[in-house]
């Protein structure tokens, strides 16, 4: 009995590397030369540059009073814990706050529904300043720490985890978030006399 021949699954054609004798040489891959690193040589390294109103420490465009950027859930946490939202952040800080409101984070609470009314209702108070959007979508997470790199004079106040991450990685922005049924803040400036708890 003769042996039968069995086709191989998943095999592939063999290919000719780029760098073979048999292709043209204006088609064949040029070998690059490996340099040796000079030992002596001043290492360039890009370095993120930061804002010059960081220069002491502390963020030197925050002051009273203070604009505050509100999340969406941080209105719906503050309803959860019977907290009126502008006299808890003065209690907070211990002076004049404005809270601000994108359009995306206005959008967003529209888009929850009927649920979430209260938090529209809120959201519509004319004490919160309207900030317009020119981006496109409607991505309130984006939008906001879009918001906060490009004007350091913002405290963002949420309760989201994932935003907080992102947000602690850009220097001088406070973070305001809500725990044991107060406002509490994070990362402000000690010359301000952000309470300690």
């Amino acid at each position: 009995m003769g042996k039968r021949k069995t086709k191989k699954f998943a095999s592939m054609k063999r290919m000719i590397s780029l760098k073979d004798q048999r292709i043209k040489e204006k088609d064949r891959t040029k070998v690059q030369a490996k340099k040796k690193k000079d030992p002596s040589e001043i290492k360039e390294k890009e370095v993120p540059k930061y804002p010059s109103c960081l220069f002491f420490q502390y963020n030197t465009q925050l002051g009273p009073p203070y604009h505050i950027l509100v999340d969406t859930n941080f209105i719906n946490f503050s309803i959860k814990a019977k907290l009126d939202i502008v006299q808890s952040m003065m209690d907070c800080l211990y002076a004049k706050c404005i809270p601000c409101i994108t359009d995306c984070v206005m959008a967003e609470i529209e888009k929850l529904g009927m649920k979430y009314r209260v938090a529209l209702r809120i959201a519509k108070d004319p004490r919160f300043e309207r900030l317009p959007c020119t981006h496109k979508g409607t991505y309130a997470d984006d939008c906001l720490v879009q918001r906060v790199t490009q004007h350091k004079c913002y405290i963002l106040a949420t309760v989201d985890r994932d935003l907080k991450r992102r947000i602690r990685k850009i220097p001088g922005v406070p973070i305001m978030y809500i725990s044991n049924h107060r406002f509490n803040i994070e990362r402000m400036p000690d010359d301000y006399g952000a309470p300690r708890f």
